[in-house]
């Protein structure tokens, strides 16, 4: 029978009250086409996600199984995935660097072959340095080994991309040229992922058992990391792209690839029906609807826009098409109180393909929305929102 690593996940990290929560938000998706594990943010959820090969997980000890997780997770926490990676830096560098930073934390809970501060070509290293430390510090045979090809392959045998004491996939990780539509699901993925954690931390500072083995450095680093702020430019706009669809009409422009010259081909329009839902409680201010106009002229070929002003219902009569290329000034016409509801409502009833609610989060949670939703609000509303929801809550920096 095939190891299946979510019914082992979370009886071998109860000890762990962190990672066992955090677990419980990172999909885990069986591949054999690798050889060991690895973490990587998926593009088409947007969300990050760990992919590994049973055999590998299935001929571990249990305690190396557990210490396999929490390495990966550690590349999650300390942001290895997505955007650390300095740039012109090869990759089995920066690759060797990440996993010292990570392993110093996990002496004694890693497999042999794993590289480790103090052991081996890293014998005069010490542990509990940064990725950026090892980095500026690796032996000489290791920068020059990193240096040969792009994607940090070697000759060595052990298990991973072949590494010198290495043992999981970074093949999925970000770099620098990755396109507009990877760097903002990368965004998207990153504060789904802080969202994360910061249940993670709050799970974990209500258990008996704290936060388990982390040391007192890592839980620190953790806490300010919880801090950082995502750009919500490449968030909106990964949320408008991915909210498109296709429309097909026949062309005689485009030739037809199966029956060329006998049948018109087909031109395809890719277009995004948005709504945009406008709190007028008062809650969203000037500066915030600048900042949020002024990006969507940037976007406005992506998708339609229709400007919902929303307090305690949606005014019909108020609302108004937000053309492509339209700089219009966005004003506020109602002033009454804030119902979430009445947005999603008639988005349900329009058949809009996304909607987006600017608004402090002063108001109860709404019911299911049909098309994808996104909250946009500012930095107090992201902290301290009136409910919990696992969709995007993105405070709008009008700095």
């Amino acid at each position: 029978m095939s190891f299946d690593l979510k019914l082992h996940a979370y009886r071998l990290l109860m000890d762990e009250p962190f990672f066992a929560a955090l677990s419980r938000k990172v999909e885990k998706r069986a591949d054999y086409n690798i050889e060991t594990a690895g973490v990587r943010v998926n593009p088409d959820s947007a969300q990050f996600e760990m992919i590994y090969n049973p055999d590998f997980f299935a001929s571990l000890p249990e305690d190396q199984v557990r210490g396999v997780l929490k390495h990966e997770f550690y590349h999650l926490i300390f942001d290895h995935v997505t955007s650390r990676k300095p740039e012109g830096v090869p990759h089995q560098a920066w690759n060797v660097a990440a996993d010292l930073a990570i392993n110093s934390h996990l002496v004694g809970e890693l497999p042999d072959f794993a590289c480790m501060p103090g052991v081996g070509p890293f014998a005069e290293m010490p542990l509990g340095e940064s990725a950026e430390w090892y980095l500026n510090n690796l032996p000489q045979k290791e920068e020059n080994e990193g240096g040969k090809d792009g994607q940090g392959e070697s000759s060595e045998g052990e298990p991973g991309e072949g590494e010198p004491g290495s043992f999981d996939d970074h093949s999925g990780w970000s770099e620098s040229g990755d396109s507009p539509e990877q760097q903002a699901a990368n965004q998207m993925a990153k504060q789904r992922l802080k969202e994360a954690i910061k249940e993670a931390a709050s799970e974990a500072a209500g258990s008996g058992k704290g936060w388990g083995s982390m040391s007192g450095a890592v839980k620190k680093e953790i806490i300010k990391r919880l801090e950082t702020k995502v750009d919500w430019k490449k968030v909106l706009r990964y949320f408008i792209k991915t909210s498109q669809r296709s429309n097909r009409s026949a062309s005689v422009k485009r030739i037809n690839r199966r029956y060329a010259y006998i049948h018109p081909g087909k031109k395809v329009n890719r277009q995004a029906k948005i709504a945009v839902a406008i709190d007028q409680s008062g809650s969203v201010n000037d500066e915030m609807l600048e900042a949020f106009f002024g990006e969507l002229n940037k976007l406005a070929s992506l998708a339609s826009f229709t400007v919902v002003p929303f307090d305690t219902e949606v005014d019909q009569s108020k609302v108004y098409e937000w053309k492509k290329g339209q700089s219009k000034k966005a004003e506020r016409v109602l002033c009454g109180g804030t119902c979430f509801e009445a947005p999603t409502k008639w988005a349900n009833e329009n058949g809009v393909d996304g909607l987006i609610i600017l608004t402090d989060m002063e108001a109860p949670k709404p019911g299911r929305c049909k098309a994808q939703r996104l909250w946009l609000t500012d930095d107090r509303g992201a902290r301290n929102p009136y409910f919990q929801t696992n969709e995007r809550v993105i405070p709008i920096d009008v700095k």
